[in-house]
């Protein structure tokens, strides 16, 4: 008795293009119908920083039972008498995603739970059914990295494959990329902007592959 609760939505507000619940509505209906002798609290990614501060204040202190969120808890958050996290729509959410929002619970000594609500398809069924297998962190990044592709190295894309990555593969290849991720780190101390001239072709292969994108680091 007296743990407290997460509720989590993949949205903040209710959506004329996807039918999903919002955590704005919802917490109108839990507040108002269904949790009346709790004290039910709310924070997304649209507060006011000094909003989201308050409700976590009162949450941390006790003053709120329930806390119906988005994913704006899914890091920084220690409150180890949360003992319970409901995830709605578990299936939208990524599964290192859906592993952060896990570590809110189980930092306390009483036994806690995560309970996913979802609906889904085969692609999202494999990540849920990781989640539930395995709570190893390590395991979950290479599940995920095997499942979505690890990305681009400098851009903003979040799957897929690095075209720069022509021939390596991080899941097969690790322990090859280790080692070369040590040589480049000690090429790099010895000589940082690739001045020497037996660095010369490597300093022209970067910039070839990436100039464009490097140039990114000096605007502003």
């Amino acid at each position: 008795m007296g743990r407290q609760a997460y509720i989590v939505y993949p949205l903040v507000d209710d959506s004329e293009k996807i039918d999903l619940l919002s955590a704005k509505r919802e917490f109108e209906r839990l507040s108002s119908e269904v949790f009346l002798q709790e004290r039910v609290g709310l924070i997304h990614g649209q507060l006011a920083s000094a909003e989201k501060d308050s409700v976590m204040r009162e949450f941390i202190a006790g003053k709120v039972d329930i806390l119906v969120a988005t994913t704006v808890i899914e890091v920084g958050i220690d409150v180890p008498n949360a003992s319970v996290m409901l995830i709605e729509h578990a299936e939208r959410f990524g599964l290192s995603q859906l592993h952060q929002l896990r570590g809110r619970v189980g930092r306390g000594t009483a036994e806690s739970h995560c309970i996913l609500v979802a609906e889904p398809g085969e692609d999202a069924l494999e990540r849920l059914r990781i989640f539930r297998d395995t709570s190893d962190g390590f395991e979950v990044a290479r599940a995920d990295l095997r499942i979505r592709g690890q990305g681009d190295l400098f851009g903003s894309q979040q799957h897929g494959r690095d075209p720069a990555l022509r021939f390596a593969d991080l899941l097969v290849d690790e322990d090859l990329l280790v080692d070369a991720q040590s040589e480049a780190r000690a090429i790099v101390a010895e000589d940082p902007e690739l001045k020497r001239a037996d660095h010369a072709a490597i300093q022209a292969h970067l910039e070839g592959l990436y100039k464009h994108r490097l140039e990114m680091y000096g605007v502003g």
